[in-house]
């Protein structure tokens, strides 16, 4: 029998959310860089950073687009390794669609929170990143009773990970709450729209895990929450609590 494949194409297909998602992001940065050549500013993050007044006037892709821009080498390729290292973790976990939404979810929930709680404009995948840290810790809360001891460990790393990461986005510069925002919405929308194994004893091979909450049975409930937080930002850009 022959080996399974292991090379980068083979994890390309196991994780198409999430080489997907950096082949976007990588893509975009790309664009940024042409753009400066091309017209001597970046068009892209012009057009598409998170800025309080341009959404509150209706430019609301400015929602989502922060999320895929960056601002220089070390910015992006710290958050394109972050992504690279917990992503195919997450999407195995969740399914590539699952993980995808709540990435992008968990993005727009960072912007929210920024727009409400930080006046200045900022861009980046790290809220949407410690979206998917919230995922991993509330999935392994969830199941460490039937996880066991591994989960215990891997939630006490999740842990300390986002502590310390918060401890750094108090540098000035970093939009700590887009951080916070996107944690909690991770967290919240695996608490209740996340899989929810259970153990079922099979008759030939003992026992296995069964997702009693499939995806397909929640892609509703997750498009309004999704629909939800659009709502909260715009109402944040608006009418912000600090100005």
């Amino acid at each position: 029998m022959a080996a399974p494949k292991t090379g980068l194409s083979a994890r390309v297909r196991a994780f198409p959310a999430t080489f997907g998602l950096l082949a976007v992001s990588i893509g975009v940065f790309v664009v940024q860089e042409l753009s400066q050549i091309v017209f001597g500013f970046d068009v892209v993050l012009t057009m598409g950073a998170k800025i309080n007044d341009a959404i509150a006037s209706g430019q609301v892709w400015r929602l989502v687009t922060p999320i895929f821009i960056h601002l220089g080498l070390l910015h992006i390729f710290v958050n394109m390794y972050s992504l690279q290292a917990i992503g195919p973790s997450a999407e195995r976990l969740f399914g590539s669609g699952r993980m995808l939404a709540f990435y992008l979810i968990s993005g727009l929930g960072g912007v929210t929170l920024s727009l409400a709680l930080s006046p200045n404009p900022s861009v980046g995948a790290s809220g949407a990143l410690f979206g998917l840290l919230g995922v991993l810790g509330a999935f392994l809360l969830r199941h460490r009773t039937i996880l066991g001891a591994s989960a215990e460990i891997s939630l006490r790393r999740i842990g300390l990970v986002a502590l310390l990461n918060l401890s750094l986005g108090l540098i000035p510069g970093i939009d700590n709450w887009g951080h916070v925002g996107g944690l909690v919405t991770g967290a919240a929308l695996t608490w209740f729209f996340g899989p929810r194994l259970e153990l079922e004893v099979v008759e030939l091979t003992g026992l296995r895990y069964v997702d009693q909450r499939p995806w397909r049975s929640v892609q509703r409930p997750v498009l309004a929450s999704a629909a939800a937080i659009i709502l909260l930002a715009l109402a944040a850009a608006r009418f912000p609590l600090v100005r």
